[in-house]
C-alpha cells in the first residue's frame, strides 16, 4: 500500500509544482530601487498638481466666458435653423437674360441691380430702418441651390454653395462686389460681370446671391437673397444674339429665324433690306414681295415667328407725312397709315377700314414707300383726330364729279353717271340713293393688285396699310 501511495504522489508531482519548492527572493538592490522610484513619482506628482490645477482652472473660466459672450450677442445655431429670419435681403427685379461673359449684368429694365432689405412680418414686406449701415456682399451660387422649392436655408448651406473660379482662371465675379446698405434699406450695385461661362458645373447654371458680409453685423440673422438660375454664355455668342425686343435700327439678322450671314440674311441684304425697319415696312406695303425675296425655304411657321418677333419692336413717336395730289397721308415708322386727308376730308385709321377711299390711300402708301427718304418727319400729328361723316352727308365734299383713282392705271379719272371707268372696269357708278342729296353710290369691284416685285405676280392688296394685319 505504501508503494501505491508513493506512486500516486509521484504522479501528482509531475502535474502540479510542489508547494514546498524554494521560492526566488528579491535582492536587496531591487527592493531599494523600487522604493526610490515610488518616492520619486510621489514627489513629481506633488510638484505638478498645483500647476495642473491652475492651468485647468484658467481654461475652464476662459471657455465659460466665451460662451457667455456668444449667448448675449447672437442666438444659438439651433435656434437659427428652427426660426425663420425676420429680415431678408431681396433683389428688387429679375435679371436681363441672356447673360454673356464680360457683359454688364443688368435688371429687367436695363438698370443697375438693386438690393432691398425687407421685414417679412405681416402680410406685406415693409422696408425696415437700419440702426447702422451694413455691408452686403454679392456672390455666385450653384444653379441647383436651393433644392426643390426650399426658401429657408441656413447660412452654412448658403456658404457651401458659393461657386469659386476654376483653377488658373480670373475671379468668377468681377466689379463692385461689396456695397453699403444704409438706414433706408436699399443699396444699388455698380457694374458687375461674370468672367467665365456656366458650362463647367453640373447644373450648367449660376445664380447671383447677396449676403451680409461676415463680421459687419452683430444683430439677428438677415436671410440671404438670390436671383433665378441662369445660363452664362461665352461673350463670343453675344455677337450673334437676338434682341428682345428688337430696335428699328437693328440689323435684320437680329430677328428670329434669320441667322447672321445665313441664306435669309444674304437674300434680304441683296434686296436692300438691311434693318428691322426695312423688313417691317415691306411686310406692311407688300408682304408677298417680301416672301418672294425670302424664297420657299421660309415656311409659314418660320415666317410667323419672324414677323411676331419683328412686331414687338418699339416704333417710337416719329410720324412721316407724304403729300400727293389734293391728298396727304401720315404714316408711322413701319408705313402704317395713321391719318389721311383727301380733298380736305380727314380720315382716321378707323375710318379707312371699310371705306371707298381706301384704294386711293393704298396707292398713296406705295408712293410714300418708294419715296421714303423724302418724307417730312414730325414728332406730333399734324391734325387732330376727326371722325368721317356718314356717306349721305358729304355732298359738298364728294359731289357727283368726285375724282377717283383707277388703280389699274394709277391716275385720277372723273366719274360720270352710269359710266364704266378704266379699261379694267375697276370702278362702277350706279344710281343707289335717288332720294338723298348724294346721288350716286360707288361700288368697289375688287381691283387686282400688281406686285412691285420683278416677277410681276398678281397679289391681293395687303390689309396692313390701315390695321397692321
Amino acid at each position: 500500500m505504501a508503494a501505491k501511495r508513493l506512486f500516486s504522489d509521484s504522479g501528482s508531482d509531475s502535474d502540479q509544482p510542489s508547494e514546498k519548492r524554494t521560492r526566488t527572493r528579491p535582492s536587496l538592490a531591487s527592493v531599494i530601487g523600487e522604493v526610490l522610484m515610488v518616492n520619486s513619482l510621489k514627489n513629481l506628482c506633488s510638484g505638478l498638481e498645483p500647476m495642473l490645477r491652475r492651468v485647468v482652472n484658467e481654461e475652464v473660466h476662459s471657455s465659460l466666458a466665451r460662451c457667455s459672450r456668444m449667448l448675449t450677442r447672437v442666438p444659438s445655431l439651433r435656434m437659427q435653423a428652427l426660426e425663420s429670419p425676420i429680415l431678408e435681403l431681396r433683389f428688387s427685379k429679375s435679371l436681363t437674360l441672356p447673360i454673356f461673359t464680360g457683359s454688364k449684368i443688368m435688371d429687367a429694365d436695363g438698370s443697375q441691380l438693386q438690393i432691398m432689405l425687407v421685414d417679412t412680418r405681416g402680410d406685406q414686406a415693409v422696408p425696415p430702418t437700419l440702426p447702422s449701415p451694413i455691408k452686403v456682399e454679392i456672390v455666385v451660387l450653384d444653379g441647383d441651390f436651393p433644392p426643390g422649392d426650399c426658401t429657408n436655408w441656413t447660412s452654412e448651406e448658403f456658404d457651401r454653395n458659393i461657386v469659386r473660379e476654376r483653377q488658373g482662371k480670373r475671379p468668377l465675379l468681377a466689379g463692385e462686389l461689396s456695397v453699403t446698405m444704409r438706414s433706408n434699406g436699399v443699396a444699388a450695385i455698380g457694374d458687375i460681370e461674370l468672367t467665365d461661362n456656366s458650362s463647367w458645373i453640373r447644373s450648367r447654371k449660376f445664380r447671383l446671391g447677396a449676403r451680409v458680409s461676415p463680421g459687419s453685423y452683430q444683430g439677428t440673422r438677415i436671410h440671404e437673397a438670390m436671383t433665378e438660375a441662369f445660363i452664362v454664355k461665352d461673350h463670343r455668342g453675344e455677337l450673334y444674339k437676338k434682341h428682345y425686343p428688337p430696335q428699328l435700327g437693328d440689323e435684320v439678322w437680329r430677328l428670329e429665324k434669320i441667322g447672321k450671314e445665313g441664306a435669309f440674311h444674304k437674300k434680304l441684304s441683296k434686296a436692300g433690306i438691311k434693318t428691322v425697319q426695312d423688313f417691317l415696312k415691306l411686310s406692311v406695303v407688300d408682304p408677298n414681295k417680301l416672301r418672294t425675296i425670302l424664297g420657299t425655304g421660309m415656311s409659314e411657321k418660320v415666317w410667323d415667328a419672324t414677323i411676331k418677333h419683328a412686331m414687338t419692336c418699339e416704333k417710337g413717336n416719329m410720324h412721316y407725312i407724304y403729300q400727293g395730289l389734293n391728298s396727304s397721308i401720315t404714316l408711322n415708322p413701319i408705313c402704317q397709315v395713321e391719318r389721311a386727308v383727301v380733298n380736305g376730308q380727314i380720315y382716321t385709321q378707323r375710318d379707312l377700314t371699310n371705306n371707298i377711299i381706301r384704294p386711293h390711300v393704298e396707292s398713296l402708301v406705295r408712293e410714300a414707300y418708294s419715296h421714303w427718304s423724302t418724307l417730312e418727319e414730325t414728332e406730333s400729328l399734324p391734325f387732330p383726330e376727326t371722325a368721317q361723316p356718314p356717306l349721305g352727308e358729304v355732298e359738298d365734299q364728294c359731289p357727283t364729279h368726285y375724282h377717283l383713282v383707277d388703280k389699274a392705271f394709277g391716275e385720277f379719272l372723273p366719274t360720270s353717271h352710269h359710266a364704266q371707268l378704266g379699261a379694267s372696269n375697276d370702278w362702277q357708278i350706279i344710281s343707289a340713293f335717288p332720294a338723298t342729296p348724294f346721288e350716286h353710290a360707288i361700288r368697289y369691284n375688287g381691283i387686282p393688285e400688281t406686285s412691285s416685285s420683278s416677277d410681276g405676280n398678281s397679289l391681293a392688296p395687303p390689309r396692313s396699310f390701315m390695321d397692321g394685319s
